[in-house]
């Protein structure tokens, strides 16, 4: 029985429940009076249930997905601004012992080139992509006791955090690696990492072991409960997210919130972040032998509807992801995006042979961060590269209380203003420097507090002789 409580897999992810939501919410997707019902709760910004949110997600009436839309633009407004947060994955091994079949990095994938940085190599691709401008990784690796071990990450996060070359340091080192033990967790706690990221890939049990064959992520529960083992080892930033397409779309909406009501049920605190990736091309991996692919008008309005019922998140969409895609998700609830990614195993500080394509995905958006920045100022977006709230203890039940009462706000903008200007002085061309500057005088006059906004002022201007690193 489904038991949001519970910290068993099955209980607080349960599939008999997620089918009567699923039926529940076929009969209700005609019903006008009872979707209106759920927009005025949904309006009060405390989020959803799953089954309300799949009735919104199941809505055939045009006039009131046009409604959804548009909440879902004014709530990501009213908890986000237009601020975007910026970052860029960093692939250190792909070495797996799984037998995923939906990733080249699978065990039985005999020609992929199989890669691991050293140390001198992770210290050169971080110069590269700390004079890119970035602030914020997500380092990934393949899941191998052997090549992979977690004193191998703990000594690649030293070595990001020791860098500092110019200007440029990575101020936050999130984590996206296998399930692994509460002891590793604290480990990774203690090693000053910021966000613990596991996509679960599929909620659907059976489905989930057909997909995983071979190797330990093949155990269901193990890795379905591994949020709770990093809350328990003291990490209280955790990212959720499925890969779109494994399975049918509606079943994985209500898991994923699901899980991020189990969350809130047990530990008081949901996901910091919810990505939401869909399927792309690889090295043998080809997308259209998955069935349960979804078009970019469903991507859209799961973006939507994940906005609306988890007002509180912060939203992930990679460069998986296409320019026109990104844009119009942007608009309906996305607050992350990456920007100049590599997938490969390297390729920042010295581009990968093509005879040695060793990327996780293809990618679909290739524009440098320069170019990315500048098309999100254009869209009247503010990049921003700010880590603060890790960085000043505001993690956790913290977090999730400032931004829930919308207190957050104080300190968003300026950080942003201030990182945004740390790039238009170090990094930006000329042509994206005008367009930043412009843009940071523009929004000064929205920061409401008049002692916030006269520090802002005072610190953009110590950035601009020379000084680094402010925040609020």
């Amino acid at each position: 029985m489904y038991n949001p409580v519970s910290t068993k897999a099955e209980e607080f992810i349960d599939h008999q429940e997620i089918l009567d939501t699923l039926s529940f919410s076929d009969s209700k997707k005609n019903d006008r009076a009872y979707i209106l019902e759920i927009l005025e709760k949904a309006k009060l910004r405390k989020g959803l249930s799953h089954r309300e949110a799949s009735v919104l997600l199941a809505c055939e009436e045009d006039d009131l997905n046009q409604e959804i839309y548009s909440l879902a633009e004014q709530i990501k407004k009213d908890f986000y601004g237009n601020r975007i947060v910026m970052f860029a994955p960093l692939y250190l091994s792909n070495y797996c012992v799984n037998g995923c079949v939906y990733c080249p990095y699978h065990a039985t994938n005999k020609h992929i080139p199989r890669k691991k940085l050293t140390q001198e190599e992770i210290r050169k691709e971080v110069i590269a992509l700390q004079d890119m401008g970035h602030k914020r990784l997500a380092i990934e690796a393949g899941e191998d006791p052997v090549n992979n071990p977690i004193e191998y990450i703990l000594e690649c996060i030293q070595t990001i955090y020791s860098v500092h070359h110019k200007n440029g340091d990575i101020r936050r080192v999130n984590v996206n690696i296998a399930a692994t033990t509460v002891e590793n967790y604290r480990k990774l706690r203690d090693a000053g990492i910021g966000t613990y990221i596991l996509f679960q890939e599929t909620y659907h049990k059976e489905s989930y072991e057909a997909l995983h064959p071979t190797g330990p992520k093949h155990d269901y529960a193990y890795h379905t409960e591994a949020m709770d083992r990093a809350m328990e080892g003291g990490i209280d930033d955790v990212g959720l997210g499925v890969l779109f397409g494994l399975e049918r779309y509606r079943y994985e909406f209500a898991g994923l919130l699901m899980h991020a009501e189990h969350l809130e049920a047990v530990h008081g605190v949901g996901p910091h972040t919810i990505s939401v990736p869909r399927i792309k091309r690889a090295d043998d991996i080809n997308p259209d032998d998955f069935s349960n692919g979804i078009d970019d008008n469903t991507f859209a309005k799961i973006v939507a509807c994940i906005r609306i019922a988890v007002p509180y998140t912060g939203m992930i969409v990679s460069t998986r992801e296409s320019k026109a895609c990104r844009e119009r998700v942007l608009h309906l609830g996305i607050s992350q995006i990456s920007g100049g990614s590599k997938t490969s195993v390297g390729g920042y500080y010295e581009p990968e042979p093509e005879d040695e394509n060793s990327s996780q995905f293809d990618v679909s958006d290739n524009r440098t961060l320069d170019e990315v920045v500048r098309w999100l100022m254009e869209l009247g977006y503010i990049p921003s590269f700010c880590t603060a709230c890790y960085r000043e203890g505001r993690t956790g039940d913290r977090f999730m209380s400032l931004c829930k009462s919308g207190q957050i706000q104080n300190c968003c903008l300026p950080n942003a203003l201030m990182t945004l200007k740390e790039y238009l002085e170090d990094y930006a061309s000329p042509e994206t420097a005008v367009l930043g500057n412009k843009m940071i005088t523009q929004e000064l006059p929205n920061i409401t507090n008049p002692v916030v906004k006269e520090k802002a002022v005072n610190q953009l201007t110590a950035i601009h002789q020379g000084k680094r690193d402010f925040r609020f």
